[in-house]
């Protein structure tokens, strides 16, 4: 019966979508179906489905609920308003967690910090909070940085640009968060960022999750699990990628175990994953407590694999089009660095990097109108009214949809379509701050991001060492893919995301686009007696 039950529901939806294609209007409101509410009109138009929730919300006045199925939840509010956010994700905190559904959408990526709630939540959270806030961790995501910045990522550019060619820089800029967090997680370098760039299974499998876990988003319940059941579909691909999520996740874990039983006799204090909770705790020195700390490890690099990568190439996107917000942040670079050395080959250091104004106010720009998380997800507990005047019980959804708060003119102003930093900078010359409850891109609140100021170092260095360094073009003729995430996955919740293919960029040193502009033959740039000479200097070997 059960069974009979779903085809005929199938069969109901397969004619709704065909009405919908015959009769479909100019209204960009999603028609209101009997017994399949608007899921026709969603899975039509699923593609766009970020794009069409910006257009639905400035139309409904930044709030809009969503009806499902007859016999599944009442719906889901979606909503851009930031007084509302503000209240979930901070006055009203503990009657929203992200709710059971969203783990269960979430499995392939377990258990951890960034999918958990309570006191599960808040016990890892102060373990994060107090490895993130160590001294020694924030001596070391400095110095990581740069050197994979150097050592990592300039070779793979340098390469490419004697050799013209054609890179993929959200690639790139995955393997530099991959290799990041595994050195700050762990204290061993993957080197996935390297001139072979090799295949890495790990960053294919979060890929592939992504994919399937955005369905689960569309598809109703049912359907899902019924291709779980059966083995096909996204669902088997999911499961595929599950198990080499887990298998990486527990071989990092194995390094650390291996490195602690080497150190056990040593004096020196150790700073890793599994140090931070063997402190707070010393049952996790027992193989018993893994599966709890492999889900946490892997929350840890997804987010840092991902996070940065997805600003990174929204960035160089949206530079390559405004050629002059490209010129300013050239010419700050030009003034933080010796007069000597301005029009010469060079790397930023940390203190370098901290007077990059308007290179950051671009970046906040950048996730402004690219936030990684376009979507955060929150369950009501108790029954609320939202300040937006919304009553909510717990059978809703609240989708906070940051992608369209960041282009409401409600919230940022007649212009809040163009890309425009200076917005983020003061008359004193200093960054603007924001609410986070405005600014949603590290979420808002208790969950607020442990990462964010990791995040926008890195983002900088990469930032700072292309651009000073090199002309990049985007490749004419290439057509860039947007479409729902396939694989951002963010510090404080994992859900479906809207993403940017920055591929085939071309990248030229600029010490062989200046010979070519003055008319003289280009000479071939020595990256490595550079970086020699440079090694010499610094006392490096």
């Amino acid at each position: 019966m059960a069974l009979t039950g779903y085809v005929c529901q199938i069969l109901v939806t397969v004619l709704c979508l065909f009405l919908l294609f015959i009769f479909k209007g100019k209204s960009i409101i999603p028609r209101h179906w009997p017994l399949n509410g608007m899921f026709p009109a969603v899975l039509f138009q699923y593609d766009r489905f970020i794009d069409l929730g910006v257009q639905v919300l400035e139309r409904c006045g930044g709030t809009f609920v969503l009806k499902g199925l007859w016999f599944s939840y009442s719906g889901m509010l979606f909503t851009s308003i930031p007084a509302d956010a503000h209240h979930v994700m901070s006055t009203n905190f503990l009657n929203f967690p992200k709710g059971p559904d969203f783990r269960t959408m979430l499995d392939a990526f377990g258990n951890g910090m960034f999918v958990s709630d309570s006191e599960n939540w808040s016990f890892h959270r102060r373990i994060g909070r107090a490895f993130v806030n160590h001294q020694g961790f924030q001596m070391l995501q400095v110095t990581t940085a740069l050197d994979k910045v150097e050592n990592g990522l300039l070779p793979v550019l340098e390469n490419a640009s004697q050799k013209c060619l054609a890179l993929d820089f959200q690639d790139l800029f995955q393997r530099f968060g991959l290799d990041t967090s595994c050195t700050l997680i762990n204290g061993r370098d993957p080197k996935s960022l390297c001139i072979e760039l090799p295949d890495i299974p790990f960053l294919s499998a979060v890929d592939e999750a992504g994919k399937a876990i955005f369905l689960r988003h569309i598809y109703p319940k049912f359907i899902w699990k019924l291709q779980r059941w059966l083995g096909m579909g996204s669902e088997r691909i999911l499961s595929s990628a599950k198990i080499t999520l887990h298998d990486f996740s527990a071989d990092q874990l194995s390094i650390m175990r291996e490195r602690s039983n080497i150190g056990t006799n040593q004096t020196e204090e150790r700073l890793d994953f599994l140090s931070a909770y063997v402190n707070e705790d010393e049952t996790f020195q027992s193989p018993a407590r893994d599966q709890v700390l492999i889900d946490n490890i892997l929350s840890f690099f997804v987010a840092g694999k991902d996070t940065s990568s997805s600003a990174l190439s929204w960035f160089f996107w949206l530079v390559s089009k405004y050629p002059l917000v490209e010129t300013k942040i050239i010419q700050e670079l030009k003034a933080v660095v010796p007069a000597k050395e301005a029009d010469k080959w060079h790397l930023f250091d940390a203190e370098e990097l901290s007077k990059l104004v308007y290179l950051h106010a671009a970046l906040c720009e950048t996730l402004r109108l690219f936030p990684p998380i376009p979507l955060q997800t929150r369950t009501p507990l108790q029954p609320d009214i939202l300040p937006s005047g919304r009553c909510i019980d717990p059978s809703m959804k609240i989708i906070f949809h940051a992608y369209a708060m960041g282009r409401m003119s409600s919230v940022w102003g007649k212009d809040c379509l163009e890309f425009k930093p200076e917005r983020w900078v003061s008359e004193e010359g200093r960054i603007k701050h924001e609410p986070a409850y405005k600014f949603l891109s590290f979420s808002a609140g208790p969950r607020i991001c442990l990462g964010k100021e990791v995040a926008f170092f890195q983002m900088k260095a990469v930032a700072a060492a292309i651009i000073h360094n090199y002309h990049f073009q985007v490749v004419e003729g290439h057509q860039f893919l947007r479409h729902l995430l396939n694989e951002d996955i963010s510090p404080h919740i994992l859900v479906s995301c809207m993403e940017l293919n920055i591929r085939r960029v071309r990248l030229k040193s600029l010490m062989c686009l200046k010979d070519c502009q003055e008319g003289k033959s280009p000479k071939k740039f020595n990256y490595s007696s550079w970086r020699e000479g440079r090694c010499m200097l610094v006392g490096k070997s």
